[in-house]
């Protein structure tokens, strides 16, 4: 058997090549590439804006007292009675309460008799006083004793005058066992109650001045710097929005509160007369009522000088998203006011703003 040459299987090599079909040795560079499927434009969430009520840019408080005072005894004794009670409504110099007063008058009678025994005092000493001068015109008392008697007098004198000073100091104490309204006003809170023993201080009950009504409310930096002391704003029951009071901001607390983050705002009533101390209200910016555009805080996109949304513009089926510049107002709950740039029926995109490009085809819209 002879052995095949290299020519001779070159030549068999392209006979089969020649007689087979094209297809059936198709080399893989050689595929032309497939179409690829055509995808459908991604969904969107998106808001359709509409116009919210005013009354969500209003804030919520209560009707306080502007001035208050909690109120304690200057001695230390056991609380006897209270004929006050919360609610209750006290005219200047009412007693409010009262400590049991033993002890006060045992002091007054004390003081009382040291002041007796200082006036027998001074009594021996100007008579012993009298009778040295006498003695010493006729040269029977000498100049010494004359000197140590008027010393006995003047010391008399003293005594009796620091005697009727405590007199006068425990007579004070004996008042203070008496606990009385310094104003008009209306109780408004108790801490003790008769058969307590209360020290020098301890606040017994709270007085509240119904004559400075004001209203409080608590706000975040972020609304504080659109309404500064003098502010106008108006004010309304939570319960009865037809009772309402004009008033002003009148001082804000410089110092925020640690858990909340807020700072209070104290807010004067041209009107108090229908706000009861206690009552929740809801008070906002003056001026005449308006509807306002608000969006998610997601939904804005580029910096805090130069912020920008997306809008969704449909034709048909067919939707694009375009960025518009915006102007924006508080900021309060999540909600972001847009003051200008965006009116009611626009479609804005709420979630994934960062991911879009100007004039990206979008698919149907998602609700948040």
């Amino acid at each position: 058997m002879t052995r095949a040459t290299p020519r001779c299987i070159l030549a068999v090599i392209s006979a089969l090549l020649l007689a087979a079909p094209a297809a059936a040795f198709e080399l893989p560079w050689g595929k032309k590439d497939e179409a690829l499927p055509q995808l459908s434009p991604r969904p969107v969430v998106s808001v359709v804006v509409t116009d919210l009520p005013s009354e969500l840019r209003s804030f919520p408080g209560v009707v306080v007292a502007g001035t208050e005072v909690q109120l304690g005894f200057q001695t230390l004794g056991r609380l006897s009675a209270r004929p006050v009670d919360v609610g209750d409504h006290v005219r200047t110099g009412a007693l409010l309460a009262e400590l049991t007063p033993d002890d006060l008058q045992d002091n007054v009678r004390a003081a009382r008799s040291a002041v007796d025994a200082a006036q027998v005092r001074l009594e021996t000493a100007q008579a012993t006083a009298e009778r040295t001068r006498d003695l010493a015109k006729r040269n029977v008392a000498s100049r010494a004793q004359l000197e140590q008697a008027e010393r006995g007098l003047k010391s008399a004198e003293a005594g009796l005058a620091q005697a009727q000073s405590e007199l006068a100091r425990a007579a004070d104490a004996e008042g203070f066992a008496r606990l009385l309204a310094p104003f008009d006003g209306v109780v408004s809170a108790v801490m003790e109650t008769p058969g307590a023993v209360v020290g020098s201080g301890t606040p017994v009950l709270t007085l509240s001045d119904v004559n400075t009504r004001e209203a409080v409310i608590d706000l975040p930096e972020a609304v504080l710097s659109a309404m500064p002391v003098g502010t106008e704003v108006e004010i309304q029951l939570e319960s009865d929005s037809e009772t309402r009071s004009t008033g002003r901001i009148s001082r804000i607390d410089p110092l925020a509160d640690a858990a909340t983050r807020t700072r209070r705002l104290h807010l004067s009533m041209d009107d108090p007369t229908n706000f009861r101390l206690g009552t929740l209200i809801r008070a906002q910016r003056g001026g005449p009522r308006s509807n306002f555009v608000a969006l998610p805080e997601a939904a804005i996109a580029g910096t805090a000088d130069a912020p920008w949304i997306w809008i969704v513009a449909r034709r048909g089926d067919a939707a694009t998203v375009s960025a518009r510049k915006v102007e924006l107002g508080l900021r309060l709950n999540g909600l972001v006011e847009i003051s200008a740039g965006l009116s009611a029926g626009e479609e804005v995109v709420v979630r994934g703003v960062h991911s879009l490009t100007e004039g990206q085809p979008v698919g149907e819209r998602v609700k948040p």
